[in-house]
């Protein structure tokens, strides 16, 4: 199942933290975030700022994150985190975030997909994949040139895009003895 929520609406972080919720069912343990991306192509950042934007959190995100962009993961590193993630967090949810690109009318949306995420896919690319929701920006169109769009790409709309999925993603609080996270 996939939902949709594009950046500009002023529900998408609602429309995000419902998606997660029903993609992710009950939390029986803090989730893992992994945010995937580099900051040396502004439309691949979306996944250090949102990391780095729930590091930041008041209160703090009571869950993992890993890819901030003090410490970023790439997506040629992602073939190795499924298994360590899974090792380090036995019983967590992994969420992994990431950009992407896709049709011209699809850019600006923020995606929640039930399943792993395969970075470089829209590069033809086969890189592995990781986690058990994905949760994607659409920053860019798909094209033969997709990494120089990526630098022509509007760091406000990737900002905006990350102030949602982190909003969203830090409101999936897991607190033991509740019945269900997501309510």
């Amino acid at each position: 199942m996939e939902y949709a929520f594009h950046f500009h609406n002023t529900l998408a972080e609602t429309g995000l933290y419902m998606a997660l919720c029903n993609a992710l069912g009950p939390l029986e343990a803090p989730p893992v975030v992994l945010c995937v991306g580099s900051d040396l192509a502004v439309g691949d950042s979306l996944g250090p700022i949102t990391g780095t934007m729930l590091r930041q959190k008041r209160g703090g995100f009571n869950g993992f994150v890993y890819g901030t962009l003090k410490t970023p993961v790439t997506a040629k590193e992602v073939k190795y985190m499924d298994g360590f993630l899974r090792k380090t967090h036995p019983g967590s949810k992994i969420i992994a975030v990431d950009a992407a690109v896709g049709d011209p009318a699809d850019i600006g949306l923020l995606k929640v997909v039930c399943g792993p995420l395969r970075p470089g896919s829209g590069a033809n690319k086969r890189l592995g994949r990781v986690g058990d929701v994905s949760v994607l920006g659409i920053v860019a169109q798909k094209s033969a040139f997709s990494y120089s769009l990526l630098n022509l790409t509007r760091l406000n709309m990737i900002y905006s895009m990350a102030e949602s999925v982190s909003g969203a993603l830090s409101s999936l609080v897991y607190r033991p003895n509740e019945q269900k996270n997501c309510s």
